[in-house]
C-alpha cells in the first residue's frame, strides 16, 4: 500500500487542474444475449496479496466470465511485457471489458493500442497512477481513493470519538509529495475549525537511509510523551503503513484514538498487533474479522477508540470494477459514471456505503471514500 501512495503522489503531480476533460464513448451496443467475457489484471500474490484475491475472487464468482492475470512482478523493468499481455487480451472477440487493478503507472501505451484495435473494450482503472488528465481521456472509467478529502474525513470522525488533539506523524521524503501535504493540510484547516489542536511530528525517515526500524522506534519512545503531554483523547494519524504496527499497539496500551491509518483495512496492523488467529478459510470474511477486531478491543477497554474501513479499499475498487464491467456490458442503461448510481449499485454488492464524487471536473474520474466502522 506504501507503494501505491507514492504512485498516486507521482499521478496526482502530473496531473493538470480546472479543465474540461471529454470522456471516451463508454457504452458500447448491448451484449447480455451474447456470450462475453472480462479480464482483470492484478499484480502477482506475492507482490500485493488483496488485489490478487480480488482477481481470484472474481473470476471464481464468474467462472464463465472472468479471466484473471497478473503483471510481473518486476513491472517497471518489464513494462513491454505487460503492454503485450494486455493487448493480447482483444484477440478474444468475446473479450468485451478489461479491469486494471495495480496501482502502478505505465499502462497508457497498451490501453491506447487495444482501443485502437478493439474499440467497443471497455476500460476500467481501480486503480492505476498514470496522468490523471490522459487517463480520463482514454479510460472508460477511472476508480481511485479520495485521498485528499480523507484529510477532512478523519479528522471529524476522530473529534466524534472524542478527540481533542489530532497527531500527524510523518517524515520528510512523504510530505515532500503532493498528496500527502495537501492531506496534512487539510488536516490541520479541519482541526482549526473545530477547535482541535493540530500537532505535527518528523520521525526518522525511512526513505532516506534511516530505515523503518529507526522510524518505529522513535514512534515507540515518542508516542507516551505526547500521550503524557497532551492526554488519551488524543487522535494519532502515521502516514506511513508500517508506522501502524506501533501506532495500535501503544493505542491499546495507552488507551488514546486511531480513527483511521493512512490506507484503512481491518487486515492491517490490527490482525498482527491483537494476534488474531484467522484460518485460511476465514481471509476474505471481512464480517468475522471486524468482530474479532471489536471483541479485542472491548475486552481491552477500547470500545469506540479503534476505527478504520470495514473491507480493505484494494479488494473493494477491483472487485467493484469487475462489478461494475459487468453490469455496463448486461445493461446499456446503466450510468457508470453517475456517482449516485455507483454508490446504489456499491452498497447492493458490498452491504457497505462509499460516497463517489468526480475527481475534478473529469466526469468519468470517480473517488470514493467508505464508510467507516468503530469498533
Amino acid at each position: 500500500m506504501f507503494r501505491k501512495c507514492l504512485a498516486l503522489v507521482l499521478a496526482v503531480l502530473l496531473s493538470g487542474g480546472g479543465m474540461s476533460f471529454a470522456a471516451p464513448s463508454c457504452c458500447g451496443p448491448a451484449f447480455a444475449a451474447e456470450p462475453f467475457r472480462i479480464a482483470i489484471m492484478t499484480p502477482t500474490l506475492s507482490s500485493s496479496e488483496d488485489e490478487f484475491r480480488a482477481g481470484q475472487n472474481m473470476a471464481k464468482k464468474y467462472p464463465d466470465i472472468v479471466k484473471h492475470i497478473t503483471h510481473p512482478d518486476n513491472f517497471n523493468a518489464e513494462i513491454e511485457t505487460t503492454i503485450s499481455q494486455i493487448v493480447s487480451l482483444a484477440d478474444d472477440p468475446q473479450m468485451k471489458a478489461i479491469v486494471i487493478a495495480s496501482g502502478g503507472s505505465g499502462f497508457l501505451p497498451a490501453i491506447q493500442k487495444v482501443k485502437e484495435k478493439r474499440p467497443d473494450i471497455l476500460f476500467i482503472t481501480a486503480p492505476i497512477w498514470d496522468d490523471p488528465v490522459l487517463m480520463s481521456k482514454h479510460i472508460d472509467l477511472c476508480l481511485d481513493t479520495d485521498w485528499i478529502r480523507r484529510g477532512e474525513t478523519i479528522v471529524r470522525k476522530a473529534q466524534k470519538m472524542g478527540a481533542k488533539t489530532f497527531i500527524h506523524y510523518s517524515f520528510p521524503t512523504h510530505l515532500a509529495k503532493e498528496v500527502i501535504s495537501m492531506r496534512k493540510s487539510m488536516m490541520e484547516k479541519t482541526c482549526a475549525e473545530l477547535g482541535m489542536t493540530f500537532v505535527e511530528v518528523i520521525t526518522p525517515d525511512p526513505q532516506a537511509g534511516d530505515g523503518v526500524a529507526a522510524m518505529q522506534q522513535f514512534l515507540r519512545e515518542d508516542l507516551p510523551r505526547q500521550i503524557a503531554l497532551y492526554g488519551k483523547d488524543t487522535n494519532v494519524f502515521g502516514s506511513n503503513c508500517p508506522m501502524y504496527d506501533v501506532i495500535i499497539d501503544e493505542a491499546i496500551k495507552q488507551g488514546f484514538i486511531v480513527a483511521e491509518q493512512c490506507c484503512p483495512t481491518p487486515t492491517q496492523a490490527f490482525p498482527t498487533v491483537m494476534g488474531l488467529e484467522i484460518e485460511p478459510e476465514d481471509q476474505g470474511n471481512f464480517e468475522k474479522i471486524n468482530a474479532m477486531i471489536r471483541e479485542y478491543a472491548a475486552a481491552h477497554g477500547m470500545t469506540g477508540r479503534l476505527a478504520g474501513w470495514p473491507i480493505p479499499v484494494t479488494i473493494y475498487l477491483p472487485e467493484f470494477a469487475v462489478e461494475v464491467a459487468k453490469r455496463m456490458i448486461e445493461d446499456p442503461s446503466f450510468k457508470a459514471t453517475d456517482a449516485k448510481e455507483l454508490e446504489a449499485f456499491g452498497k447492493s454488492l458490498f452491504g457497505v456505503g462509499a460516497e463517489f464524487n468526480h475527481y475534478q471536473d473529469m466526469p468519468n474520474y470517480l473517488v470514493m471514500i467508505m464508510e467507516s466502522i468503530i469498533y
